[in-house]
């Protein structure tokens, strides 16, 4: 992926005030993340439990199983873990489907494609993001950029934050799509205010002030700058520079109350402290993944 702003103060009402889009529409991560920190907790007696569930055929818990197995919650065993998620995966479970997919990927593309399909094709947002960088990482033995570009698309609309900055790119660089720095726009701000931030919405921030620093499109803006910098976790030097004191106490007050405006809700709260305490085996970054899945490993949300 690649990485990549008014001074006055009518500006600050730019900036959106309304529900977030994360809060407008349902964010596939923060449920896959709560799970996730769910099932990570579970007691010895409960995983137990979990294992005879899939013994029994259950296809949630096949799924599970196959995660802790591939992961070392359990003794580690990877191809113990991939035949648990097969078994989930023939019953259509989709997020099995997913990550045997891109775990089958190196070793037999074509099988790892068709089974990445199946799980974007029921609305598995995270398949399909997925899906659209095989496309054009070349993945699967071909690049497609307008096949990568559709499946960006349905996972962006799907409320997937890591589709939306990489659809926004697309619509800054002209790549399968008209540039159109208006509509790129859209979708960083879109990802922007997802919460918690767990990659896309930090990439969003950023890639939106850049935006208003550049002037592309949107009006020169280093108000605008300011704030989605400084959300982004910068200390956003580049845009503070233009502003008077008074302008930069007012957009710290403005990003006090979008903080305390986008909380993430109480459940993800929770997962996030059950997370801190448990081993951070996989990761989920859209940064610096290589030429095949196998670099990125994932955590399953």
């Amino acid at each position: 992926m690649k990485t990549g702003i008014l001074l006055r103060f009518l500006s600050l009402l730019l900036i959106p005030w309304g529900p977030s889009a994360a809060q407008q529409s349902p964010d596939p991560k923060q449920t896959d993340l709560v799970a996730y920190a769910h099932f990570k907790a579970l007691t010895p007696d409960e995983l137990d439990e979990l294992f005879s569930k899939a013994q029994s055929g259950n296809a949630e818990a096949q799924y599970w199983a196959g995660i802790f197995c591939t992961e070392g919650k359990v003794p580690k065993n990877s191809e113990e873990g991939a035949r648990w998620l097969l078994k989930s995966a023939e019953q259509g479970y989709a997020q099995a489907q997913r990550i045997f997919g891109m775990m089958s990927v190196q070793g037999n593309p074509s099988v790892g494609e068709r089974w990445m399909r199946r799980a974007a094709e029921q609305g598995d947002t995270d398949a399909q993001f997925w899906l659209g960088v095989g496309y054009e990482q070349n993945w699967f033995g071909t690049v497609n950029v307008h096949e990568a570009v559709k499946w960006y698309r349905k996972a962006a609309e799907g409320g997937n934050p890591d589709a939306q900055v990489e659809l926004g790119q697309r619509y800054e660089d002209g790549e399968g799509v008209e540039q159109d720095y208006k509509v790129a726009a859209e979708w960083y701000r879109k990802a922007a205010e997802h919460v918690p931030d767990l990659g896309g919405a930090g990439q969003g921030r950023q890639r939106l002030a850049s935006l208003y620093m550049q002037g592309l499109w949107v009006p020169r803006d280093y108000v605008q700058g300011y704030f989605w910098l400084s959300l982004w976790g910068e200390d956003a030097a580049d845009a503070r520079e233009h502003l008077a004191p008074a302008q930069i106490l007012g957009v710290e007050r403005l990003i006090s109350g979008w903080k305390e405006q986008h909380r993430p809700s109480p459940e993800v709260e929770a997962a996030l402290r059950i997370l801190e305490t448990t081993p951070q085996d996989w990761v989920t970054s859209t940064e610096g993944r290589g030429d095949s899945p196998c670099s990125i490993l994932f955590r399953p949300f």
